[in-house]
């Protein structure tokens, strides 16, 4: 499983590296909100350095036109590294600025994909990472197992190197079946990556066990 935080919250994400399978980070505009009025590109700076560069940092541009767009992911880039993985809304624009980054040499991750259709066209433009929205398309009555399915179908049998990277859940079923469709990686955030061992039946077997050997040895050592 691999697995990238959504979050841009420095405590939790020291903490998850400590027990989790983590591969990288996720951040956009939205989740950074979350951590208030800081210096983003500090901020950001700051993950990168706690996750090594052996993980990657997906952040998102902020402006919607064209000129914008591309003056934000090369800030980005020459602010974080040019390692950074640049996220980009997967819109008419959004494909001329990955078709643009990708031609310049950017790390790509397209994202708000809602569409198999969207998918294939981030994909010809060279896209590295593909997010489709799960919770989102659900939403919307569309079914989002049938496209991660279609789409892992397609770049396996044209034998791609896009991957793709799951995003937008609400529970730990989302991800789960998002990874038996096909999905490479998943990208999720604290409130559902905490359920993930949210349960009291494993908290009651580890309570039985050590009851059971310190009713017969009187103590919880080996």
């Amino acid at each position: 499983m691999n697995l990238i935080i959504d979050s841009a919250n420095t405590c939790k994400i020291k903490d998850y590296l400590t027990y989790l399978p983590v591969v990288g980070v996720t951040t956009n505009p939205s989740i950074l909100k979350k951590e208030g009025n800081i210096d983003v590109i500090e901020h950001l700076t700051e993950i990168r350095n706690i996750i090594g560069k052996n993980r990657t940092l997906h952040v998102q541009t902020i402006a919607s036109d064209y000129t914008g767009m591309m003056e934000d992911a090369k800030k980005i880039a020459e602010s974080i590294g040019k390692d950074v993985y640049i996220k980009i809304p997967c819109s008419k624009t959004g494909l001329k600025v990955i078709k643009e980054l990708k031609n310049e040499g950017y790390n790509i991750t397209a994202t708000a994909i809602y569409s198999e259709i969207q998918a294939l066209l981030a994909l010809a433009n060279g896209a590295d990472y593909l997010a489709p929205y799960v919770n989102r398309m659900e939403n919307l009555n569309t079914n989002p197992y049938t496209v991660i399915s279609n789409i892992r179908n397609y770049i396996d049998h044209n034998n791609h190197d896009t991957k793709i990277l799951a995003a937008s859940f609400k529970n730990v079923n989302q991800v789960l079946e998002s990874l038996h469709k096909g999905a490479h990686t998943v990208t999720v955030g604290a409130e559902v990556v905490d359920k993930f061992l949210d349960d009291a039946n494993i908290n009651k077997a580890i309570t039985d066990f050590s009851n059971d050997w310190e009713e017969i040895h009187g103590n919880l050592n080996i």
